[in-house]
């Protein structure tokens, strides 16, 4: 997988531990926008997999949720034949 790929689905699944985030704490996306003092669109955005975010960004939306940070930045554990990108493969 190239790095490009990665980020994106990297992006696309903590996009999807938003979403499961929010929806476990029965918010809709306007409720969590607020809470979090983001623009909605933004939020869809991220949701979406769509937008890169600032680190303050995610402090924002993990205070707002009230949830642990691995609830937000859990992402699937790489293939163990393969967990060395390209550039370190020998």
């Amino acid at each position: 997988m190239s790095h490009t790929n990665e980020v994106q689905a990297n992006l696309k699944e903590f996009g999807a531990n938003l979403r499961r985030a929010r929806v476990a704490r029965a918010l809709t996306q306007e409720a969590l926008s607020e809470k979090a003092d983001l623009h909605i669109r933004v939020l869809q955005k991220m949701e979406a997999g769509e937008s890169n975010i600032l680190m303050t960004t995610l402090v924002r939306l993990q205070k707002a949720l009230g949830c642990p940070w691995h609830e937000l930045l859990a992402f699937p554990q790489p293939d163990k034949k393969n967990n060395l990108s390209p550039r370190h493969k020998k």
